[in-house]
């Protein structure tokens, strides 16, 4: 089929499941984990904007996280809640490949961030005397800046390789336009559009995952050298908590988008997806902060001043 005639084509999601008796608690599972996600990424934002003790590189990342986590929900969310109160499953050809790229680009930003955090925190550990120097404003707004050309880079080029297919099925089994399944969709050759996930999407994943992995060994390591046992049991309870979000987080993408085929089925892929497109940036600001005493207390006092 031409290109410009399937544009006027819609595609039809059938979300998480094809149940009706399930829409009701799927409704409300969304509902309650995009209203968690938001309200606790909100708080975020505004206690590190209303603090000015916690105006330092190490905050400063972590409400960007809470940014993209928030954008990265939105990008899936509401159009999955408007799906199942309104049954209407319907989604523009145009507006599939607009959401895919948006999800590619919050998703691969919200990897990219992790490793800048990791490296955030290796040289607050091992480099304390240098922190300053290292992680100062100016690298922050330059790695982030290089990191949002880079996933930008990234969405177009699958969007553009992915919308260029033509399709001999509309029928999305998903709850948002992704690639593998807009791939099982195409009646043409895609080993093409195959080969550049493998490989570039791979460098996307690995890359931040493997900066994650190498921060966090050499905090162990550094860790493991502290005379007091009460710094090394705190160190290595946060450790714990962010490489539990870290192994969630990247063992769903990479079994998502680098497995192979035959693994891959309607039923998983969803469950597979919600891991790291609901469930993670939901828990992201809770596990990131959880432990933090700064970040208590500053609640704290904006609660006491708020009375």
């Amino acid at each position: 089929m031409d290109l410009k005639n399937q544009s006027f084509i819609s595609f039809t999601l059938l979300g998480l499941s094809e149940k009706p008796n399930l829409r009701l608690p799927l409704f409300s599972f969304f509902m309650g984990a995009y209203i968690l996600c938001v309200m606790g990424n909100v708080l975020i934002l505004m206690l590190i904007s209303s603090q000015s003790r916690l105006h330092t590189p190490m905050y400063f990342l972590l409400g960007s996280l809470s940014f993209v986590d928030v954008c990265l929900t939105s990008v899936t969310i509401p159009r999955t809640l408007y799906s199942l109160i309104s049954q209407d499953l319907s989604i523009s050809f145009n507006g599939c490949f607009i959401q895919l790229f948006l999800f590619l680009m919050a998703g691969n930003m919200d990897s990219f961030l992790l490793a800048i955090m990791a490296l955030d925190r290796y040289a607050a550990i091992c480099k304390p005397l240098h922190y300053r120097a290292i992680m100062s404003k100016r690298t922050c707004i330059s790695l982030l800046t290089f990191s949002f050309f880079l996933v930008s880079f990234n969405g177009t080029l699958h969007a553009t390789m992915t919308s260029t297919l033509s399709y001999c099925d509309w029928v999305i089994h998903h709850y948002y336009c992704d690639i593998p399944v807009l791939l099982s969709l195409s009646c043409t050759d895609t080993s093409a559009q195959q080969m550049v996930l493998y490989i570039e999407g791979s460098v996307m994943v690995m890359g931040p995952m493997l900066v994650i992995l190498g921060s966090y060994i050499l905090i162990i390591r550094a860790v493991l050298k502290l005379r007091t046992s009460k710094g090394s049991n705190q160190t290595f309870s946060t450790c714990s908590s962010h490489l539990t979000m870290v192994f969630l987080f990247y063992s769903s993408v990479i079994f998502m988008y680098c497995g192979p085929s035959s693994l891959h089925s309607p039923a998983y892929d969803r469950v597979i997806s919600v891991v790291y497109s609901v469930i993670t940036p939901t828990l992201n600001p809770f596990i990131y902060t959880l432990r933090n005493k700064k970040v208590k207390n500053a609640a704290r006092m904006v609660i006491q001043c708020g009375r």
